[in-house]
């Protein structure tokens, strides 16, 4: 767990607990449920519900499921929660910070950090004004990165930090305090896709939506990073960052998680066809949505497009495995 101190690293003890009460939650009129995304059902506690869904249709870029894995890792959903630094409440807030930010979005006459209304909001509005930021500095060629990441970063290390380094700072601490929210938006997130289908002749439905362009295919090639020639694995596909990457068929994930090279990966299984164990990766994604176990169906969304491992930018890096080895996947996906 990861303390917020408002521009500032600190290392995190237990928190310790102090008895503030807690009140208020928005009524259904002042709730615009699914905005900006849904949660899944019974994962985060239901007084809080309609607040994260407020504070994660602030804007595009922080989601609900986004708002509720940054509390689980800032305070495990204690609203009492004090650092030994002293941030405060649910979302951690230091005073300073708090000051700013802080507003009685709950109605109950007092602005406390300690209020799950007024503590998630200004979570969402700090958030949302961090990544507007952050994303100025890539627009300006201050920074690179994913801008929810570098958003992430900027709420545990500051936006200074942000650029004085060009992108994500050096921290361990900071890095690991967006792995962690990363690998949580998965448990939070509710994916209510339609219904895939695999076109007539093909064994697998494309991984992306429309007709997206073949940016590098499968087969032996220069490592754009490693400057050595190797096979390529699969299939790059062009597509924006945040671009739901979708399960080509039915099967199981066997893995869900970050793996070197591949950055946040996810493996699904789909069991044996024409007399081989057929699988297929999804590779570099910017946030994962299924975790190992889950049964998937076509065209449901595995995970968001992105740029982690070794990238040279937001591309969907998608493979087929036979028996264990690398495979063509243009037959499966009908482009041979």
């Amino acid at each position: 767990m990861t303390w917020v101190v408002g521009g500032c690293v600190a290392a995190v003890i237990m928190p310790v607990v102090m008895m503030v009460a807690v009140s208020g939650s928005p009524s259904e009129a002042d709730t615009p449920s699914g905005v900006g995304g849904g949660l899944k059902e019974g994962e985060v506690p239901a007084q809080y519900v309609p607040w994260v869904l407020k504070a994660g249709g602030l804007c595009e870029v922080i989601k609900p499921a986004v708002i509720a894995a940054q509390i689980e890792a800032e305070s495990g959903w204690n609203p009492n929660a004090v650092s030994p630094v002293g941030a405060e409440g649910l979302s951690q807030f230091m005073p300073g910070t708090w000051t700013t930010w802080g507003r009685d979005d709950d109605g109950n006459g007092r602005i406390s950090p300690y209020d799950p209304g007024d503590a998630i909001m200004a979570q969402g509005r700090y958030d949302c004004a961090l990544a507007k930021q952050v994303q100025g500095y890539k627009d300006r060629g201050k920074a690179s990165g994913e801008t929810l990441d570098l958003a992430l970063a900027a709420y545990n290390a500051g936006p200074g930090a942000i650029e004085q380094y060009g992108g994500m700072p050096p921290y361990t601490e900071t890095r690991n305090y967006v792995a962690r929210i990363k690998s949580l938006i998965a448990k939070y997130e509710s994916v209510d896709d339609p219904p895939g289908t695999i076109p007539a002749g093909q064994k697998m439905a494309m991984p992306l939506s429309g007709n997206p362009p073949v940016t590098s295919p499968y087969g032996m090639r220069m490592h754009p990073i490693l400057h050595v020639y190797k096979l390529h694995t699969g299939i790059d596909f062009g597509a924006a960052a945040g671009t739901p990457f979708k399960a080509a068929r039915d099967g199981k994930v066997t893995f869900a998680g970050w793996s070197n090279g591949y950055g946040n990966r996810v493996v699904i299984s789909h069991g044996t066809i024409g007399g081989a164990q057929i699988s297929t990766t999804y590779n570099h994604m910017s946030a994962l949505s299924v975790s190992v176990g889950q049964e998937v169906r076509v065209g449901q969304r595995v995970g968001a497009v992105g740029s982690t491992g070794y990238s040279t930018g937001p591309h969907a890096h998608f493979e087929v495995m036979s028996n264990g080895k690398y495979v063509d996947p243009a037959p499966w996906l009908g482009m041979k």
